[in-house]
């Protein structure tokens, strides 16, 4: 499903990653995608494509914001980031900034739906956290569609976990269906 869904929708979504790539290089200098290392299935780290939100040295400016974390770590998350351009913000609210992971998908590290890869290592989570690991990591999940940014690590977990444990097709074209519907309505997107 994943790979015939890739293929259908590339063809339309390789003109919308061309507008967003332009604009990105119209507003600043840098590399237009962002690439980071993520935990994946089994705890192997993969290296997930994203389209640039942020100014070109963003992580050497997470430290000084770190006092500013919303969330519980290891996640971290500020409103109004200060290191997000304004083309990103536009891209992070439409979530135009997650479509370059169809290749992850077409590569075989990530799949359409599952658990978020993490940015931290494995070695981070707790036992109970290692459930999530034990399929693909997704684009669009449970989490996506309860609350994306408002959602924090362990209770992402729980939703990972149920997703793990009732994972079906059914299950996922519904969740791609909602996903649709959230991203519409920009719920729980910053």
């Amino acid at each position: 499903m994943d790979f015939s869904l890739c293929c259908i929708m590339l063809p339309f979504i390789l003109p919308v990653i061309a507008g967003c790539v332009l604009a990105i290089r119209l507003e600043s200098a840098g590399p237009v995608f962002f690439m980071q290392q993520r935990t994946g299935k089994y705890g192997r780290r993969f290296r997930m494509l994203k389209l640039r939100t942020m100014v070109e040295n963003a992580d050497a400016l997470k430290k000084e914001l770190s006092a500013e974390n919303q969330l519980q770590w290891p996640d971290f998350k500020i409103a109004d980031d200060p290191r997000v351009t304004r083309v990103g913000a536009f891209l992070r609210k439409t979530s135009l900034d997650e479509l370059p992971q169809l290749i992850n998908v077409l590569k075989g590290d990530m799949s359409l739906v599952g658990p978020r890869p993490t940015s931290f290592h494995v070695n981070t989570y707790e036992l109970w956290h290692t459930e999530r690991l034990e399929v693909l990591p997704g684009i669009t999940g449970l989490w996506q569609i309860s609350g994306r940014s408002d959602v924090d690590f362990d209770d992402r977990v729980k939703l990972d976990r149920h997703y793990v444990r009732t994972k079906s097709l059914w299950l996922d074209v519904k969740i791609l269906f909602h996903t649709v519907g959230t991203v519409l309505t920009r719920r729980g997107a910053y």
